[in-house]
């Protein structure tokens, strides 16, 4: 791994990315193939936020967190720290200390491959973390990473200023040269969605607005009735 600090990388439009952010995770995610999430080994440490922003990222040691007090300085409005490890790491490398410094600087929230701590005071300040554990484990600050350089987590390619969504649902990323498509794509099925809502608050039956009575029969599926089957 190189390492180095890479400034003012390209950004996506923050304004489509907020606009993008309201559609959901799941939502985007099924519109553009179901493609770009990153795993369900990231969770919020506390419920209710829903947010988009443009990836700044991390790569750090296993316990060690100086490559993320350098990534503070290259954040501005609008980022979202991504942070991830050089090999599996549960340690908690973030707290209510770096959550302060970065919402000084407008970042939206974290996400991190490894762990947080301080969770109490981050639900209390506001601070949106998506992490893989959460853990009171201290770190160090000894050993150099790299800044906004392109990153993996979950199998997913994140380069600095990509669009990263997370809500409860969980975090995605979509490139940013997708952006304007993702949008299209997402209102498209928005659409869609609504449509079949209305449906199924008139009655009609998933098997019949998905056409699936058809993919029944052709499995072997049979209906009977419970004498039929023994009840």
């Amino acid at each position: 791994m190189r390492t180095v600090i890479v400034t003012n990388p390209p950004r996506a439009e923050i304004e489509k990315v907020d606009k993008l952010a309201e559609y959901g995770v799941a939502t985007v995610h099924e519109a553009l193939g179901r493609t770009g999430f990153l795993g369900p080994g990231l969770r919020p440490v506390h419920l209710g936020s829903r947010i988009g922003g443009t990836a700044v990222t991390v790569v750090s040691w296993p316990g060690d967190n100086l490559m993320i007090h350098a990534a503070v300085e290259q954040c501005r409005p609008g980022d979202l720290l991504v942070v991830t490890t050089t090999s599996p790491s549960t340690d908690g490398m973030f707290g209510e200390l770096f959550a302060t410094a970065l919402q000084v600087r407008g970042v939206r929230g974290l996400v991190t491959a490894a762990g947080v701590r301080d969770v109490a005071e981050l639900h209390e300040m506001g601070f949106p973390v998506w992490s893989a554990a959460v853990s009171a484990q201290g770190t160090v600050k000894a050993t150099a990473g790299a800044v906004n350089v392109p990153v993996t987590i979950g199998g997913q390619l994140i380069t600095p200023g990509d669009a990263v969504l997370a809500d409860d649902d969980g975090v995605m990323v979509v490139p940013r040269a997708d952006v304007g498509r993702a949008l299209e794509k997402s209102q498209a099925r928005l659409e869609k969605e609504e449509a079949t809502r209305r449906a199924f608050r008139d009655g009609e039956l998933g098997l019949d607005r998905y056409g699936l009575r058809p993919k029944l029969e052709e499995l072997g599926v049979e209906y009977l009735t419970a004498e039929e089957y023994g009840l």
